[in-house]
């Protein structure tokens, strides 16, 4: 199979040495960069919204708290698709592929965010909104499934053994480049139309650009190369006919250190986010540009973070990082917090951006963490229903904390007693990973 986007050896059995061009590398990266940033741009265009206008919108109630219930458990939906489209397309992409199925998800993912915008809401047409609203995050959830696990696999299987967690995490900055172009969409809209009309229509502009941008990543993720790794498995047909049967059979323990090892970058960011975002707004009354001013900074910081940590990973190895990744979010969990709860913008923005930038650590390396876990054959499969298991726990963790929240009498320790416990689960999963992860010369686990 010929690369489009530079040579790449076409002629290799299943470990055997390979002599890798860091340039066709970067270039695969690059292109797994571009479309994880259309997906978290989707996905985070919903998080926020879910803090922001979707309770008003589309859930209709006098208390805020159950209004805010019903958008999370929105939000929560597309989590629980999530590892069903990771079943799904993971397989597919032990079958067929690594970027006929990134081609496939991004599309499904970029479709259905332009259509949430145009989606009428419950004034308009009733009951038919919030089911319509579900629906389609259940499909964009199924989307995501397939795309953030095959990003990362393709650019780790097109790198050189020694620089995986390097190019591993160039994907990972999708996360933070989504975020700011979605909370800047959000910033920009209410500061050029006001709160007023951003509740009433301006919130749709940021969904209805994701469709140019879909179209702008279709375009760069076509010229994406395939796989040499999966190459060889097709030539010395070699693919596994039934990838999720083994998984499941035989790397249940991966799969189950694997989540933790994920949870405290997926999970915790949605507890600095979006629960703040709506914790903040709603019971602190603290104005929406400001929480979107601490998501941006915070995001913006992010990218720093998973570059430096995505280097240390490379240095000491993925299993160090995300052991003391997980060890110094526990310990800033209660300052974060209190700096929040302090209703104080600067220690509110700086508690946001600590908090992100600390639980970014061990998110940087869980690429190359969850793809060492896995033989080739069957990391597709592996490494999408790892990924999207530990999504869908997080799905419920603005959920979860907003209830506790409300039986406490609105108090903010439920949040950081949830960071605390996934910053725990995710420490300690590093110690268990060198063990699980697949030996390779010049790769530190």
């Amino acid at each position: 199979m010929a690369s489009s986007a530079g040579s790449a050896p076409t002629h290799l059995t299943p470990g055997m040495p390979r002599t890798v061009d860091e340039r066709v590398t970067r270039k695969v990266a690059l292109a797994a960069l571009v479309g994880t940033a259309l997906e978290w741009y989707d996905f985070f265009l919903f998080t926020t919204a879910a803090a922001l206008v979707f309770n008003a919108q589309f859930f209709v109630s006098q208390d805020p708290f159950v209004a805010a219930m019903g958008s999370f458990a929105t939000l929560a939906v597309g989590f629980v698709a999530r590892p069903i489209g990771g079943f799904i397309f993971g397989a597919l992409g032990d079958k067929v592929g690594r970027k006929k199925i990134l081609m496939v998800t991004i599309v499904g993912i970029g479709v259905v965010t332009g259509l949430i915008g145009l989606l009428p809401n419950y004034m308009t047409i009733g009951l038919a909104a919030p089911i319509l609203l579900v629906a389609l995050r259940i499909v964009q959830g199924l989307a995501v499934g397939g795309e953030w696990s095959g990003a990362v696999i393709i650019a780790v299987e097109n790198a050189p053994v020694a620089k995986r967690a390097r190019y591993a995490a160039l994907p990972q900055i999708g996360s933070p480049i989504g975020t700011i172009l979605s909370s800047g969409g959000f910033f920009g809209m209410l500061f050029m139309v006001g709160q007023n009309n951003f509740d009433a229509w301006g919130w749709r502009i940021p969904f209805i650009a994701a469709m140019p941008l879909l179209a702008i990543s279709m375009w760069i993720r076509s010229r994406l190369s395939e796989s040499p790794e999966f190459e060889a498995l097709i030539e010395s047909g070699e693919t596994e006919h039934a990838p999720i049967r083994g998984v499941l059979k035989n790397s249940w323990r991966q799969i189950l250190v694997g989540m933790c090892s994920a949870l405290l970058g997926i999970g915790g960011f949605y507890l600095i986010t979006s629960f703040v975002v709506f914790y903040g707004n709603k019971v602190l009354k603290l104005p929406s540009e400001l929480l979107l001013l601490g998501t941006l900074l915070a995001a913006a910081l992010e990218i720093g973070a998973l570059i430096w940590a995505g280097r240390m990973g490379e240095k000491f190895g993925a299993s160090k990082v995300i052991l003391w990744g997980g060890v110094a979010s526990a310990i800033i969990a209660v300052p974060v917090f209190l700096a929040i709860d302090s209703r104080n913008p600067v220690l509110v923005v700086v508690g946001m951006m600590i908090g992100v930038a600390v639980l970014s650590i061990p998110y940087a390396v869980s690429g190359t963490a969850l793809t060492a876990l896995f033989a080739t054959k069957v990391r597709y499969t592996g490494v999408a229903i790892t990924s999207n298991t530990a999504g869908v726990i997080s799905g419920f963790v603005p959920l979860i904390a907003t209830a506790l929240v409300a039986a406490n009498g609105n108090s903010f320790w439920p949040g950081t007693i949830i960071l605390l416990i996934v910053s725990i689960l995710t420490a300690v999963s590093g110690i268990f990973l060198p063990g699980l992860s697949i030996k390779e010369e010049g790769m530190k686990h």
